[in-house]
């Protein structure tokens, strides 16, 4: 149940985009791939006020509560649930700060018709996870409340209705309850210390310039937490929440009228107070003068340079016109920081990283707002580099190539938004409809957008673009300037007023107009040589076809309906790694992220974009110590794209010594300041007592690392392995056609070389330490620390035995939270995981983490080793095992209709040569695991004589 600041909106200010990211295809393409389903396209005008989905039914009971209510069945069988009250920390009176978020976590203590633990209980019984499932946030102007539901049953939907209204106006608010929450909250605000929050509690008083946004963090004042009266919690309560300021939100498997009836019933009774308190609208005051403000911590891992120009406030998003702008600046954004993104590919950078638009700093205000992640360049260049694009598109404005490319890219985002919109998860539906409830975000539902651009988009002239960018961008007027980072012995950090000479002088630089190369048309002028299939063979049980093709490789095809336009691949053998020596660490390291980094065939990374602006395609590689990985993932009209970059990214890999040297600068910057954090200290301190100095467990990088890196070495060893498709097993799932899709599959998989490597693993030995050994650790400057127990040893894997050892894991994470957490008061998250591995040996692995003070932590081990000996000496409850298996139950469910699910399950079959067809008997692995079995799982996975203990301490302890 964080608390959360968030003071961003997307990058796209268009509303339905904000369902998907990241796909992209031709707006020549869309013109002729409109589904037969599409509307007919009925005249549009401009002042004419934008819908509501039609999908939705919006409404509002006479007590003022507002509600929205759609029928989705993705996931089947589930409703999300949602209350969000207008009403966050920005509202606590002086008395009260920090209560908004207290307030939050009350409602999981008790409430009129669940007593205290009630209530997690039972929702834990039906399959929803506290956390993962179950969960809510404060933020400075709401706090909502997150319920996923099952709908097996009727009562399950009933109860779910019946939580919120308990959470609405009937929360207990018991004194000893009060109290015995406050020790959780405390824990909630020391895992939030570090050198971020110092660093930010300087920095936002000056964002909200003086106004009550700046004394009002949601997380609160220790000194008010640990002593406030019950009755200003009450207050707080009995004020804010009230159906006037309350939405309900209902998406998911279930009947509009079931559920507008249910809403009527269990809400219309809620009463606003009377007198009602006048919900305030906070004002941020305009600053009236330029500042320059400096912030440095010894912790701090990273340096940066912000300007942000003056508050404005948000454009009205009521008429369809409003929409049409939206989609212009939607443009901009993106042209602009594809702009800074190419600059980063330089042999020298200005910077690691940048970003600049126009984003939100509170509902109701936006902020042009440029950041920069400073490289080995220093200030003054990445200051130069924002101001000069800044102020390039302020003069010349976009080139027509540019502006081409961004209308293919945003058509694709569309179109593929159009395609999955009966597949859109009800979890994104509610965000969506939070938002309009919250700050008035329309919501006119995909079709219509996908109808306004299409009917828009083409009609935008660059000239039209252009003006809107010469407005949006802001001159050289009035900008706060920061710079945050380490202060650490040689870092040159600013004083204000040389902070702000250069920001002025970087607003002075000269500027050029922006020229570049045309875009090359396609991936690949020459097509090869196509292979054959050889054979083809039906799995009907699973619905799988199988191919075996003329160089040796195979391929596996699943075709699904989960997904309209997404095809996922991927490819596993073994090898990786342990097929070098110690020597050559860095460089196979490495080697991936080299060649990326450098293009394929005759494309830099930055031709590859503009060449697939309009596509949704990608490809990956990756090696680890034991085995190599390809994977893909595209549009259902882009498989050829990704076979194609496929092909290329294994054959025809780049060599670019600027862009090596830039990669090299880069994360030596990156690392420079790793070490600062007492995370990463801790991190090192863990390795290093579980596996000694074995130079085969990764670590976290260092600046010398990349000395050891060679341009040609770390190609030669990436195309000595992924240079060769010996052994390959490629496996397809998604939105394809058969009949499309072979021949593809002959031209670019059966085409690839096939020249004999090596395709087994070799042993690197990497042991964990045995018998019991303990290390503190002492570093950073906050109280707090943080508990680590590590339990290793061999082991014979079974998919029986494996869903045994992950539920008694999972049962001890039930203790963690009930026992830990609720009963005891010492952590306020933390866990456990575990894991088999079958490569290079059978062995298993649990882990704990457990976030605490530091006068806590004794009391942390033995309240965990307490509930690891119950199980063993009794077992675990019955009650928490089925809780465990109805988790279980309902997330396989959703699993068979996920494309991602059966790609790993089929991946996995094939590199570990196991029955893919297991995947239809889980529901009866999970249904055959008994308490005997928990406990026989715990007394020998838990050994007391064989673990590592580590503990992070503040290093004033030391």
């Amino acid at each position: 149940m964080p608390n959360t600041i968030d003071t961003t909106v997307s990058t796209s200010p268009t509303y339905a985009k904000r369902l998907s990211k990241g796909s992209v295809a031709s707006l020549l393409l869309l013109a002729f791939s409109l589904p037969l389903s599409l509307p007919a396209l009925a005249e549009i005008k401009l002042n004419d006020p934008l819908p509501i989905n039609p999908d939705l039914k919006k409404g509002k009971l006479e007590n003022g509560l507002t509600y929205y209510i759609q029928k989705n069945d993705n996931p089947q069988k589930k409703v999300e649930l949602r209350l969000v009250v207008k009403a966050g920390s920005v509202l606590e009176d002086d008395d009260q700060q920090g209560l908004a978020h207290f307030t939050e976590h009350m409602a999981f203590n008790g409430s009129k018709h669940f007593k205290k633990h009630q209530l997690i209980s039972y929702l834990q019984s039906i399959g929803v996870k506290f956390g993962a499932d179950l969960n809510a946030y404060t933020s400075f102007d709401e706090t909502v409340y997150i319920l996923p539901i099952p709908t097996d049953k009727p009562a399950y939907l009933k109860t779910g209705f019946q939580v919120l209204a308990d959470w609405a106006q009937g929360v207990d608010m018991k004194d000893v309850d009060i109290d015995k929450e406050r020790s959780i909250i405390l824990e909630e605000a020391r895992l939030g210390k570090g050198a971020s929050d110092r660093m930010m509690r300087q920095f936002l008083p000056e964002v909200f310039n003086g106004s009550k946004y700046a004394e009002r963090l949601p997380i609160g004042k220790e000194d008010i937490i640990k002593q406030f009266k019950h009755d200003a919690l009450r207050r707080f309560y009995k004020d804010w929440y009230r159906p006037d300021l309350m939405a309900v939100v209902v998406i998911g498997d279930v009947q509009p009228a079931e559920a507008e009836k249910m809403i009527r019933k269990y809400f219309s009774s809620l009463q606003n107070p009377v007198p009602a308190r006048v919900r305030p609208q906070i004002s941020i005051p305009k600053n009236t003068a330029s500042k320059a403000m400096v912030i440095t911590d010894k912790e701090a891992t990273n340096n940066m340079v912000m300007l942000r120009y003056p508050l404005v406030k948000q454009p009205a998003h009521d008429v369809i016109a409003d929409y049409r702008q939206d989609i212009i600046a939607g443009f901009y954004k993106s042209m602009l920081n594809r702009r800074l993104g190419a600059l980063t590919e330089q042999a020298n950078p200005p910077f690691l990283g940048a970003s600049a638009g126009s984003e939100q700093v509170v509902p109701g205000y936006d902020s042009f707002i440029s950041t920069a992640m400073l490289s080995q360049a220093g200030i003054q260049p990445a200051l130069d580099a924002l101001m000069q694009e800044k102020n390039s598109i302020r003069q010349f404005g976009f080139t027509a190539a540019e502006f081409d490319r961004a209308k293919k890219i945003e058509a694709r985002e569309y179109e593929s938004m159009f395609n999955e919109r009966s597949k859109s998860n009800s979890a994104t539906f509610a965000a969506e409809y939070i938002r309009n409830f919250l700050t008035n975000e329309p919501i006119p539902g995909i079709k219509n957008e996908y109808l306004y651009f299409k009917e828009f988009a083409e009609g935008i002239s660059l000239e039209e673009m252009n003006q809107f960018a010469r407005n949006a961008t802001p001159d050289d007027s009035i900008r706060l300037a920061f710079y945050v980072g380490s202060n650490k012995a040689g870092e040159t950090i600013p004083s204000e007023t040389d902070l702000l000479a250069m920001t002025a002088t970087a607003e002075q630089k000269p500027l050029q107009a922006r020229t570049e190369k045309a875009a090359s048309a396609s991936l690949m002028t020459t097509l090869p040589t196509p292979g054959k299939i050889v054979s083809e063979k039906e799995n009907k049980l699973l619905g799988l076809v199988e191919m075996t093709l003329s160089n040796g490789v195979k391929v596996s095809l699943k075709k699904t309906d989960f997904k309209n336009d997404q095809v996922l691949m991927s490819a596993r053998r073994a090898g990786g790694m342990s097929l070098f020596s110690d020597a050559d660490y860095f460089n196979v390291y490495y080697s991936n992220p080299v060649v990326w980094g450098m293009g394929m065939g005759n494309f830099s990374q930055k031709d590859l974009q503009e060449t697939l602006a309009g596509k949704s395609a990608n490809v990956r590689t990756s090696m680890d110590n034991y085995s190599e990985s390809i994977g893909g993932a595209s549009g259902a009209n882009d498989i050829e794209t990704m076979l194609q970059l496929l092909y290329l990214r294994l054959t025809s890999p780049r060599k670019d010594e600027a862009m090596f040297q830039s990669l090299i600068s880069s994360q030596k910057e990156l690392a420079r300041n790793t070490w600062a954090r007492p995370e990463a200290v801790f991190s090192e301190a863990i390795t290093t007592t579980i596996y000694k100095d074995n130079p085969r467990v990764p670590r976290l990088a260092r600046v010398e690392d990349f000395d050891k890196i060679s341009l040609d070495r770390s190609m030669e060893i990436y195309q000595s392995r992924f240079g060769s498709a010996k052994d390959l097993h490629f496996v397809f799932v998604g939105s394809f056609e058969l009949d499309k899709i072979r021949p593809l599959i002959a031209t670019y998989l059966a085409s690839l070389p096939n020249t004999d490597i090596k395709t087994e693993y070799q042993d690197l030995n990497i042991n964990p330490v045995q018998g019991v050994v303990k290390k503190d650790v002492y570093a950073g400057n906050e109280e707090k620390s943080t508990v680590v127990l590590s339990f290793n040893g061999t082991s014979t894997y079974t998919r029986e035995e494996n869903a045994r050892f992950h539920a008694m894991v999972d049962i001890l994470n039930l203790k963690v939270i009930d026992v830990l957490r609720e009963k005891q008061g010492l952590i306020y998250s933390g866990g456990l995981s575990g894991s088999f591995e079958r490569i290079p040996s059978n062995r298993y692995s649990i882990d704990a983490e457990l976030p605490c003070s530091p006068e806590n932590v004794d009391k942390v081990i033995a309240a965990l080793f307490a509930e690891i000996k119950k199980i063993q000496q009794s077992g675990p409850q019955l009650e928490d095992l089925n809780k465990v298996k109805q988790s279980w139950l309902k997330a396989h469910q959703e699993e068979l209709r996920s494309n991602e699910s059966w790609l790993n399950h089929l991946q996995g079959a094939v590199y570990y040569k196991t029955e893919a067809d297991a995947i239809l008997s889980v529901d009866k692995r999970i249904r055959a695991i008994t308490p005997a079995q928990i406990k026989e799982a715990a007394q020998r996975y838990f050994n007391f004589q064989n673990y590592a203990q580590i503990v992070l301490y503040p290093e004033q302890k030391k």
